[in-house]
């Protein structure tokens, strides 16, 4: 398992940490020991073609051979065993274990077979072993070095002990242990630092790739929950096209939006015409009683109780809830999509309704009824105005509808002419004239029936309790009234709306969808089931888990060399051109340690030449410049690292340290630098092999080598034959340096290790080949006797050495290749999807704020998510409700063809209460909280965000500060609308209604939730503008007296008759004097 970071070990799960041992088992230990087992079974067959190519006699070289045969035959069985993946992750470490014990065996056996045994025997085969260890055994980093150190110490002991045995010169021994050391040391070092740096890249990838299926997921998740909080709201029909210009408007900041009204001079609407419709109202008779004697709580948890019911027989009878009006509840059959059966389905909604209100009151007692109208006709839906948005119909058939429903029986569904001959006779009418009731109807002469109950005479057994008993009555209405609704389990508002960080799609779709998951149509009874048994955070993470493991399916079915959407299969590019040009420009901070780990590559080339190579002039010059050079280049990687130092020097000096920034993040110079220092260690591992002395050496005469060679000629000869093999350690130790620059292109690596493996080949296997003829002459006098097998040889074992680790770094690298570009992927897509998310979080709030006010809506998507079985309400104790309406527009609403039937009187409107919306964005108006529009009226409150009791702690002037307020605003509206005038050539007037008091809150119904208020307030405030007079602000008399506080001055009215409250005195705000008194300030 792999090494990781203790800082970032820390934080990690143990979900997490499972995720990462399979991720790096399945995607880096996998296919590297596939690589180690095929690049060993080649070098046994290297090593038995040559063997045999050479000529070398079978007997001579027996114990090599077989173990080479014997060799191919343990690797290949270990190649199967590995190919069945389930066998390997539960034997990880035994594999490594064999794998490393017969590569030592193997070791062993060729420095003690095929020839003399020499202190460098094999020094490249177990440095071949030590750096295979750290790179491509499957094992942890402890056991790596265990490993490493293990087969650096068992050489250097070995071969010390045996060798020193009649050896005639024990120093010359010495040094060459030593230098064996330090080729180990080397090996050790680079290897380590390569599987940290792989480990780190490996590690950082699987994060991203981790925080990318994660973000993946939540994008989901939020796609989901923005489609059902826009179909909440709107149908999808015109949900669509709301959501595409939200988006665009946050992507760009508005711009698009604002280009757009710019050219049009309009706001954008959203209303189409629909012919064949039915229209359904229904009022609750006799419930602003009851609601006056219940508590907040009673009160929001009886309307969700009975607008959910309704809400579920709207779904029955294929009818669309348009809106909740205090106690009043209105919808459409026949939207979006035409139905034949329109008016049918609403006379059958109606007789539900008054059956359900029934039930309701034989269970319980509480005196309450139904009144119901139904018309038939054409209506103009859609939204107007920029916040609170509400789905909404108008129409004359709309307004028609309403006053059947007012001038209408209770317990009775009360329809027009033109919805009775859409019944075809499916019920029973009467005939009854109600222009008593409702003077609209007379004025229209409209002729109206009474729907005939087919089920009225009989006495239906289900869902229907017992009434209640003698102690039943002794509880309060309200209280009866609410433990008997909570046996209908009508939903909740919001309640499958989890907190954002948490998807909730269910485990089984997304095992069941092994790509991207679509966001299908929004299921409304799927919706309800989920809002009564909502998920787990447990089972909220199986979509990450899901996810997770199918991509690490896809990672180990889909390796590198297979075809992918992103990378060409072959170099690894990136099909997307700016894509790769953005990688190879991208900035690599760790470039200095590459620069650091190679410098160490070149002072362990320097020790080993030191040590064992002849002693030369030109030896000491060059690892001078050497030195020069690549103090040189360090000082410029790391200037940055000695700021301090060069601050405090000379003013000429400060510019360096931005040297090392400037190296990390321009390519074209990070490139540069790295090809000159490899290039320096390369060069420096065989320059001085140039400068050796020439021998005389000839094969043909063996026995006389030493004839006319005097003691001191025969020792410089043996000195500077005996470091060749030495060379060919430093050759190899200079392509390990190419390893180490990690995100150095593929490419490039490859031109610089084939040039160096055909450099190096051409040198000792041709121009230098002498050196090793004439040292194998010298340690083989009679070569007819004893050949050296092929490892004994040093030319024949440079080569070799030369292209195993030709291909092993080729793999290497090319694996690291893969990884660093998937990583850059990877932080690419995520980053990508993050904006996405955000989009799509910013889009959620905005529904969800234009459904709630922000301070309600923050405690269903704020951290602290509420409860879900409760519902939310407050009681607010002094909160000042404004009523402004339009009344002139009713005479200015017409339906022609000249005005598209009405659909331009709605543009007008839709720009006024545009503009009224926008007075919301002012910091002034920030308390203000639009609640709703009701067709020309609007409808807005101070004083909701309030926690109750408050008021008390604060003084007079200040708790009844906002009441100022919503006078400032209603003067603003009546500014706008002087514009909107201007512009028109109307000569609207405003009518507005202030009162204030206390109020209740709440959020109620489950498929379309809506915040309302409730209360004598409301319904005071309603009547205040419905009785006013155009132009003019009227309040009641104890809000004029809070007025007077914060130095508003009012006028007396008079006396005047209000529908439910009697006689009230009334005044007037006065709008044309400033306020005065040092209150005024208050609202500045």
């Amino acid at each position: 398992m792999p090494c990781r970071r203790r800082s970032q070990a820390s934080t990690e799960t143990p979900r997490e940490d499972l995720f990462y041992q399979t991720y790096y088992s399945l995607s880096q230990q996998y296919p590297l020991i596939l690589l180690l087992l095929v690049i060993v079974l080649g070098i046994c067959i290297a090593l038995i073609a040559t063997s045999f190519a050479s000529g070398r006699d079978f007997s001579s070289n027996l114990g090599f051979l077989i173990t080479l045969f014997a060799a191919l035959a343990v690797f290949g069985l270990i190649l199967v065993l590995v190919c069945i993946e389930s066998l390997f992750q539960q034997c990880t470490r035994v594999f490594s274990a064999v794998i490393w014990i017969c590569l030592i065996t193997m070791g062993y056996v060729f420095v003690f077979t095929g020839g003399v045994v020499m202190a460098w025997d094999q020094v490249s085969f177990f440095l071949f072993i030590i750096f295979t260890v750290y790179t491509m055994l499957p094992i942890r980093m402890q056991d790596a070095v265990g490993a490493g150190l293990a087969s650096s110490l068992s050489h250097v002991i070995v071969l010390g002990v045996y060798l020193s045995v009649g050896c005639t010169s024990q120093a010359e021994l010495a040094l060459q242990l030593l230098a064996n050391l330090v080729i180990f040391v080397c090996g050790n070092l680079v290897g380590a630092y390569h599987k940290h740096l792989m480990e780190v890249a490996l590690q950082e990838t699987f994060h991203e790739t981790f925080n990318l299926i994660q973000s993946r997921v939540k994008l989901e998740s939020e796609k989901r929950h923005q489609e059902h909080l826009l179909l909440s709201i709107l149908p999808a029909y015109i949900a669509l096209e709301m959501k595409a210009e939200i988006i665009e408007r946050l992507r760009d900041g508005g711009q698009a939006q604002q280009r757009h009204e710019s050219t049009n001079n309009f706001h954008n609407l959203y209303v189409k015409q629909h012919k064949n419709v039915s229209i359904l109202y229904a009022d609750i008779v006799g419930f602003t009683l009851l609601a006056s004697e219940c508590s907040p709580k009673e009160l929001v948890l009886m309307l969700n109780e009975l607008f959910g019911k309704f809400d579920q027989i709207a779904k029955d009878n294929e009818c669309m809830r348009i809106k909740i009006l205090g106690d009043c509840y209105y919808c459409v059959s026949g939207l979006p999509v035409s139905l034949p059966n329109h008016a049918r389905n609403c006379v059958k909604m109606g007789l539900d309704m008054c059956q359900a209100i029934k039930k309701l009151r034989d269970a319980t007692g509480v005196d309450i009824n139904m009144r119901v109208g139904v018309h038939s006709g054409n209506v103009l839906c859609g939204v107007i105005g920029l916040q609170k948005w509400q789905y909404d119909v108008w129409s004359d058939d709309v307004t028609l509808a309403n006053h059947m429903e007012a001038g209408g029986v209770p317990g009775r569904v009360h329809i027009t002419e033109a919805t009775l001959s859409h019944l075809d006779g499916v019920y029973a009418v009467e005939e009854i004239c109600c222009w008593h009731r409702d003077p609209y109807l007379k004025e229209n002469k409209i002729r109206t029936f009474l729907v005939v109950d087919p089920r009225a005479e009989e006495e239906s057994a289900n869902d229907t309790l017992s009434p209640v008993s003698g102690d039943g009555y002794k509880m309060r209405a309200s209280v009866r009234m609410t433990r008997y609704l909570e046996s209908w389990g009508a939903a909740k508002p919001f309640a499958n709306l989890k907190h954002l960080d948490s998807p909730p799609e269910s485990a089984g779709s997304v095992r069941n969808n092994h790509s991207e998951l679509s966001l299908g149509s929004l299921n409304q009874q799927k919706t309800l089931e989920r809002g009564r048994a909502p998920r787990s955070p447990d089972e909220d993470l199986e979509g990450v888990d899901e996810k997770f493991f199918q991509l690490i399916e896809q990672l180990n079915s889909q390796k590198q060399w297979k075809k992918s959407e992103d990378l060409n299969r072959i170099t690894l590019y990136f099909k997307e051109g700016s894509l790769e040009k953005e990688y190879r420009l991208s900035a690599l901070p760790s470039f200095n340690y590459y620069t650091a780990c190679t410098f160490l590559v070149f002072v362990s080339n320097f020790l080993i030449q030191i040590l064992v190579a002849y002693k030369t002039v030109a030896l000491g010059v060059s690892y001078g410049i050497s030195f020069f050079l690549f103090i040189l280049l360090l000082l410029t990687c790391f200037a940055g690292h000695l700021a301090k130092c060069f601050l405090k020097g000379p003013k000429a000096l400060y510019w360096v340290p931005s040297i090392s920034a400037t190296v990390c993040t321009q390519p074209w110079l990070r490139v540069s630098l790295g090809i000159v220092t490899i290039l320096v260690v390369l060069t420096m591992a065989v320059l001085n092999l140039f400068f050796m002395p020439d021998p005389w050496c000839s094969l043909q005469v063996q026995n006389s080598t030493t004839v006319g060679m005097n003691a001191t000629q025969e020792f410089v000869l043996m000195n500077s034959l005996f470091s060749v093999p030495y060379y060919i350690y430093c050759c190899i130790l200079g392509f390990l340096s190419c390893s180490l620059f990690l995100h150095m292109n593929f490419e490039l690596k490859l031109t610089m290790l084939t040039l160096c493996l055909v450099v190096y080949n051409v040198l000792f296997l041709h121009t230098h080949s002498w050196l090793s003829d004439c040292y194998v002459a010298r340690l083989y006098p009679n070569q007819t006797a004893l050949r050296p097998g092929v490892l004994k040889e040093p030319k024949m074992m440079g080569a070799i050495s030369f292209f195993v680790f030709f291909f092993t770094l080729l793999a290497l690298a090319r694996q690291n290749e893969y990884y660093c570009r998937l990583d850059f992927l990877w932080k690419k897509k995520f980053k990508k999807e993050r904006e996405e998310i955000e989009t799509m979080e910013n889009l959620n709030r905005v529904l969800l704020e234009n459904v709630l006010p922000a301070h309600v809506a923050q405690l269903f998507i704020g951290q602290n998510l509420r409860n879900e079985q409760d519902l939310y309400h407050q009681s607010c104790e002094c909160a000042c409700v404004l009523f402004a309406s339009i009344p002139d527009f009713k005479e200015f609403y017409s339906e022609s063809n000249v005005n598209r039937e009405g659909l331009e009187c709605l543009r007008l409107l839709n720009e006024i209460i545009a503009d009224f919306d926008e007075l919301l964005l002012k910091p002034k108006f920030s308390g203000v909280e639009k609640i709703k529009t009701i067709g020309s009226t609007y409808m807005a409150a101070t004083g909701l965000n309030v926690a109750a009791g408050q008021d008390s702690q604060q003084d007079v002037e200040r708790s009844y500060a906002h009441l100022g307020i919503m006078v400032e605003f209603a003067m603003a509206l009546a500014a706008k609308l002087d514009i909107i005038n201007k512009h028109s050539f109307n000569s609207f007037k405003l009518r507005v209604g202030i009162n204030h008091g206390p109020v209740v809150a709440g959020v109620i119904g489950a498929q379309k939730p809506q915040y309302d208020i409730w209360g004598n307030t409301v319904n005071v405030a309603s009547r205040m503008e419905s009785t006013g007079v155009l132009g003019k602000i009227q309040v009641t008399e104890e809000t004029a007296k809070a007025l007077e506080t914060v130095g508003y001055t009012c006028s007396l009215r008079g006396i005047i008759k209000v529908k439910g409250k009697g006689q009230l005195r009334t005044y007037f705000v006065c709008t044309d004097t400033a306020r005065s008194g040092p209150q005024a300030p208050l609202l500045s």
